[in-house]
């Protein structure tokens, strides 16, 4: 079985086609300057439909997660984290930590991540890994 994928619509075609350019893109409000995720066609915070595209840093922090033990036949048997990091430009993004072992002792709350990209045919998606120091 296939990892399943998610399917790019017109509101979210900037972003999927920034993860394939390796770039994680974010919107932010024209009107109240307020950067969001995910991609929609107005701001969530005041309504305003002045939103820009931008180039996000890739940097966040590691705000929760969770281990799964169970295995997954589209991600193998080893456990894998599903975790919520909060981006630099401060909207948080549902994402996989990857790069470390998948424990208490190695994934840290607050820890320094960046952003890293992983293409899977037709869409890349978007995964954090510790930041190198």
């Amino acid at each position: 079985m296939d990892r399943a994928l998610p399917q790019p619509t017109p509101e979210t075609q900037h972003f999927w086609d920034g993860c394939a350019a390796q770039e994680l893109r974010l919107q932010r409000c024209g009107e109240c300057q307020d950067s969001y995720f995910p991609p929609r066609p107005f701001c969530p915070k005041c309504g305003s439909r002045q939103v820009e595209i931008y180039r996000a840093s890739g940097k966040a922090t590691l705000y929760s997660y969770v281990i799964n033990h169970r295995p997954r036949p589209d991600m193998g048997t080893e456990p894998h984290s599903i975790a919520v990091v909060e981006l630099a430009e401060g909207p948080r993004m549902m994402t996989n930590i990857v790069g470390c072992p998948q424990t208490p002792e190695a994934l840290v709350l607050d820890m320094p991540l960046e952003v890293t990209f992983e293409s899977f045919g037709a869409i890349t998606l978007p995964f954090f890994k510790p930041a190198e120091a």
